[in-house]
Order: structure tokens, then sequence, then C-alpha cells
């Protein structure tokens, strides 16, 4: 049976790691310095290829959205790396003294990343700037669903790096499959949680620790002390940006009651302000595939099959540059889609409530979700909102910008996901922390020994109380 290229390569990286041993810091620095380097060089391209493979991404969007947090993300690294690699003083046991404790923090070896189509320059190329921090070599598999991006990543990275320190590998679902079972030292997957299950059940075959990115529907609380107009332009400001093809964006809006009707008029007229016209307008994203598309119009028409109150901007020409005008659903069916899965795409629905309580009780009840919004002035309700639920991470008075700060860790919880990267937070992650006990000169330790006397018996006293 023919190797896979995957196979080949984990190979090559995994007799570097033996041969070389663990990257210096100046090592680490220059692998950095490169990458930023490819970022700022490729910018253009890689914002072309990406559009080319939506059929059409604003470049603003691409920016804002992936070169803009990828770029902090380098430079942190950078300006922290050499105090993140300092070994950690620890406190020795006194029974141990004069001994010294610490932690030092050495690389896992090789890491996988699979990473997805949604923000393919950046879930690719953000987990590498961690695994790169933490003195890894690297395999990345690339989403198949943007193949022209794929490409370029693997061009630009084989002429920068040699193959035994970062590799890419390119291919379908088959080619993922195979990727997901091979025994990295460390696997980071983004997607959706149907696959992330698939995934960890194939890491699972060599214990291969896995830091699984995923998803899940991530509400918007609307309180009543908030500015309604304010809270439905950030939120459609979040829900349309790349045509709500994020994995943190606003999947449903909780709404008091008596409100709904004025949140649905300022939100749709938000979406007209930020999107005058669908169709031939290049700052509002396509959906990527055919079968994406064709998706979300069967949510659409579902829930209007079971009699919720459809708000929609009719356009003729959006369906042939594959785009879905913003769409927002009142009373979406509890057994429907757009109730039940991640939407991923420009429709949001809303949930009426009657108090705070009320809100959080739907949210509890559901999977962990991996963002969670609050708008909201009112200190007491933000408490409220941030202690009686559980999400992966939170931004309040705004949508998706807490993923954007390179100082804290982006990651899931529940079905959401599990571990967490981003700055010092990856660097942890993809690193081992390795305890270390230096004993002193002279320490009791060897003293206490076999055959156990008089001073086994004064040291136990001492440390245990007497009886």
């Amino acid at each position: 049976m023919r190797m896979h290229e995957s196979d080949r390569l984990l190979a090559v990286q995994k007799a570097a790691v033996a041969q070389q041993g663990t990257p210096s810091y100046g090592m680490r620095r220059a692998a950095l310095d490169t990458l930023l380097s490819i970022v700022r060089q490729q910018r253009r391209a890689l914002i072309d290829a990406v559009s080319e493979d939506f059929g059409n991404r604003a470049a603003s969007e691409t920016e804002l959205g992936e070169l803009m947090p990828l770029s902090n993300a380098i430079k942190h690294a950078r300006r922290h790396l050499r105090r993140w690699m300092r070994p950690q003083r620890r406190l020795a046991d006194p029974a141990f003294w004069p001994a010294r404790a610490c932690i030092v923090y050495q690389p896992l070896g090789v890491v996988g990343i699979i990473s997805p189509w949604n923000y393919p320059i950046l879930l690719s190329l953000g987990p590498l700037v961690d695994a790169i921090a933490a003195g890894n070599r690297v395999m990345l598999k690339p989403s198949e669903l943007t193949p022209r991006t794929s490409a370029l990543l693997k061009s630009v990275l084989a002429g920068a790096y040699a193959e035994e320190q970062i590799a890419v590998v390119t291919g379908g679902a088959d080619v993922a499959a195979h990727f997901s079972g091979l025994p990295f030292d460390h696997l980071v997957f983004t997607g959706s949680t149907r696959v992330g299950r698939a995934v960890m059940a194939a890491a699972a075959a060599h214990l291969t620790p896995v830091t699984l990115e995923l998803g899940g529907k991530s509400p918007a609380i609307v309180c009543r002390d908030y500015p309604l107009a304010k809270a439905a332009r950030s939120i459609a400001i979040g829900k349309l940006f790349n045509a709500g093809q994020t994995c943190v964006a606003p999947d449903y809006a909780l709404v008091p009651a008596e409100r709904i009707d004025a949140f649905a008029t300022a939100y749709m007229a938000a979406t007209r302000e930020l999107y005058p016209t669908i169709a031939g307008n290049p700052d509002y994203s396509s959906i990527v595939s055919e079968r994406h598309h064709r998706r979300l119009r069967d949510m659409v028409e579902e829930a209007r099959a079971g009699g919720a109150r459809i708000e929609e901007r009719l356009e003729a020409g959006a369906a042939a540059e594959r785009k879905l005008p913003p769409v927002l659903i009142i009373g979406a069916p509890a057994s429907s889609a757009l109730a039940s899965e991640e939407i991923f795409g420009p429709i949001l629905p809303v949930v009426p409530y009657a108090d705070l309580p009320e809100a959080l009780a739907w949210i509890i009840d559901r999977p962990k979700p991996l963002a969670l919004y609050c708008f909201s002035n009112d200190r007491t309700a933000i408490a409220s909102v941030i202690n009686g639920t559980s999400s992966g991470g939170v931004t309040l008075n705004g949508t998706l910008l807490h993923v954007a700060q390179a100082d804290l860790p982006f990651g899931g919880v529940g079905a959401s996901g599990m571990g967490a990267y981003h700055g010092r937070d990856g660097f942890l992650q993809l690193s081992h922390a390795r305890s270390v006990l230096g004993l002193g000169r002279f320490n009791m330790s060897e003293r206490i020994a076999a055959p156990y006397g008089k001073l086994t018996r004064l040291a136990t006293r001492l440390f245990l109380g007497r009886k």
C-alpha cells in the first residue's frame, strides 16, 4: 500500500525532533519573523485567493477578519516570547529544603492543524503562530472548500520553511480523515461539532491530545436598558460580516417580548445602512458553495412553512452571485433547523423573553455556545448573564471582538470545543509543562530511608504532627 504524503512528512518531522532537539529562542523568533513577512508580502495574493474561493469576499473583510488579527498575534508572540520561555519558579515542599523546583516549558513535538474554509488564512496560520512560539514542528491540512487559498498557503510556506519544520498537506475529506488519525503530539481542529467528534475519535487511537474549536448557537441578549437601535446595528455588523459564515457570529437574538417589532424594524434598517445593495456589492460576501447556499434557503423555507414571520430583503440577481440577502425570522418552530442547528449564514432568528431569568434559562437549557453577547449598561444584569451562563467567550455591547484580542484565550466549552489558544494561552496549550526538582547538596530525603529508625519517626512526627 502506497504511503500517504502525510505519513512521510510526519516521519520526517519526528526524525527532526529527535535529532535536533528543542529550538532556541532565536530559531523561534526567526520563524515568526518569516511568517510576518509572508503575511505582508503575500497580502494581495491572499486577499484575491480567498475572494475567488468564495465567489466574492470584500478585501476589507479579509484584512479585518484575518490578516490584521494574524499580524497582531505574530507581533504579540514576538514581543513576549522570551518571557514565556523562561522557567517558572515553584515552591519546593519544606520537607525537601533546600531543594529548588521549577517548570520548564518544552515543545510537544509535531503538531497537526486541521483548518476550516470560513477563515482559511487566520484559522490556518493563527494556531501555527502558537505552535511556532512553543517550539513545535507543524503539519497543516487546510480546507478543500477553499482550494486556491490552500494551494497558495502550501506554496508560500514551502518556499519559506523546510518541510521538517512546517509542511502543508492538501486534499479532500479522505485526506483529512487520514490526517486526523496520525500519531501527532497534539492536534488542533477547527470546524463543526459533528466533524469534531470524528476527529477526536480518530485521535484517541493514539491518545493524541486535541484542541477542538467548534461552534454552536451563540446568543445575543438585548437587555431592556440598552438602546435598541444601537444593539440592532451591532448585531447586524456581527451577523453579516462574511455573510454570517463565522463560528462566533450571533446565531440568534433574545429580545424583550414587547420590543420584538421595534427590534425587527431597527435590525432591517441597519442591514440597509451597512449594505444598501446586495447584488453587485463587493462589500457583501457570497456563500462559499451552492450546497451551503441551498441549505440556508431551505432553512428559511422550512421556517416559513412552519408559520414563522419572515422579514427579508428580496433582490434580483443576488442568487446568481450565490449571495443570500439578510433575513430576520420571528417564531421559528422549535423543531426547525434554524432552532437546532448552527446557521452559519445571514439569517437571524429572534426569540422573545419576558424577563432576564427566562432568557438565561433558554441559554442554559441548550448546549454551551462558543460565544455569548450581552447588550446592557446595567452592572447587575451583566453580572447575572456572565455568572448565570457558560460559553467559550463573551463580548459586552458588541460582537466578535473578543476573538481578535491577542492576549485573550480563544476556545470553546462543552459542545463548542475544548482547549484554547492565542498568545500565552496558546503557548501553554502547545507546550509540555515539565516539572524539575533540584535537590541541594545536603538533603534529608536520603537520610530518611530504610532501615527506618529514630530519624524517620522524628521526621514523620514533625511533618504529620503528634497524635
